[in-house]
């Protein structure tokens, strides 16, 4: 039904419109008593194998939803509703602010593919906390930090470190994204010494706390290896507890969509079905190279079941979804749960 209805009435929509128009319309209708329970009767899945523990969190199934639809955290307790263990929000940046300029976001429907330039755009960390302060305890939440726009890179530890010291009385876990092709020089700061420093001063403050919060090193899969490995290192050195694999990608290669099109559309991380192999390939790559000791969550190009269990296979302990989300509709993580089971 979503395939062949829903969807393509909501794509007769802008992205960002669809977006919108979701929010609200999860926010109104699981307003209304009974309706949360029907929805999770119908797209949710649970059996004793889904459950693991993952870098000392429990999760009820290893699917969760990847940061970037859930911004200023409005919805987190919600998304259980349709089949997810676990919420990534953000990106979070210390300051409020309103991205890159409309349009930015693009649906390449011949390749089942998103092309975005959003920039971070949120309401801010003081905004993400408060919305936290209402968190279920049954609900695993992860904050994806980020700096502003107009902070530059000499800067950028205070910002993470703002967001960090902030969200860690009411998030699960971190991920620390310098690998977003949308934020101007952001790749910048993964190289050796800018890496280093921001890590290392989230990781001191973490010393300092009562609880130990795990922190995820986001991964971009346009690094080369030489990258790879560096950034693999430092996460190791610095006693990180895992990994996203992949962030978006800036490659247009092999897609199905007109150039003429593509080039149109302009700048932007591509996310989607074309970025499945490269993500796989980055997984295994990170799962090989830690022997199997850093957990990874695999995201890029989920899909169907059958690229949920590629990910696995490949060494994701956990995975996430996004454009699989949006184009094959809310029934995808108890579709991938099932199979796991079977």
């Amino acid at each position: 039904m979503y395939t062949h209805l829903v969807r393509p009435l909501l794509f007769l929509l802008k992205p960002e419109t669809v977006h919108a128009l979701i929010v609200n319309l999860i926010k109104f209708f699981f307003a209304i008593p009974g309706i949360k329970y029907l929805s999770k009767s119908a797209f949710s899945y649970a059996h004793p194998k889904l459950k693991r523990n993952v870098f000392g969190i429990d999760f009820k199934n290893p699917v969760g939803l990847a940061a970037g639809f859930d911004k200023n955290a409005e919805l987190y307790n919600h998304f259980d509703a349709f089949g997810f263990s676990f919420i990534e929000i953000g990106t979070v940046t210390p300051k409020p602010q309103p991205g890159n300029p409309k349009p930015r976001s693009f649906r390449l429907k011949a390749d089942k593919a998103l092309i975005n330039r959003m920039g971070f755009n949120n309401k801010g960390v003081s905004n993400a906390k408060k919305m936290l302060e209402n968190k279920r305890r049954n609900v695993v939440v992860g904050g994806n930090i980020g700096k502003n726009t107009a902070t530059p890179n000499i800067d950028a530890v205070t910002d993470y470190l703002e967001c960090f010291k902030e969200l860690y009385p009411v998030v699960d876990y971190f991920v620390v994204n310098v690998s977003c092709p949308n934020i101007k020089d952001l790749k910048d700061l993964q190289d050796t010494d800018n890496l280093r420093a921001i890590l290392g001063a989230l990781t001191q403050h973490r010393q300092l706390q009562k609880i130990r919060k795990p922190i995820l090193l986001k991964i971009s899969p346009d690094l080369t290896i030489e990258m790879l490995d560096s950034n693999i290192s430092i996460a190791t050195e610095m006693g990180l507890d895992g990994f996203v694999a992949t962030n978006t990608t800036t490659s247009r290669q092999n897609l199905a969509t007109p150039e003429r099109e593509i080039d149109s559309i302009g700048n932007g991380g591509l996310s989607g079905l074309p970025i499945k192999d490269r993500s796989t390939e980055v997984i295994r790559y990170i799962h090989d190279k830690t022997n199997g000791k850093m957990p990874i969550i695999g995201v890029g190009g989920i899909m169907t079941e059958k690229d949920a269990l590629e990910k696995l296979a490949a060494g994701a302990s956990l995975i996430q979804l996004y454009t699989g989300f949006i184009y094959q509709g809310p029934a995808l993580a108890k579709r991938i749960c099932k199979a796991l089971v079977k």
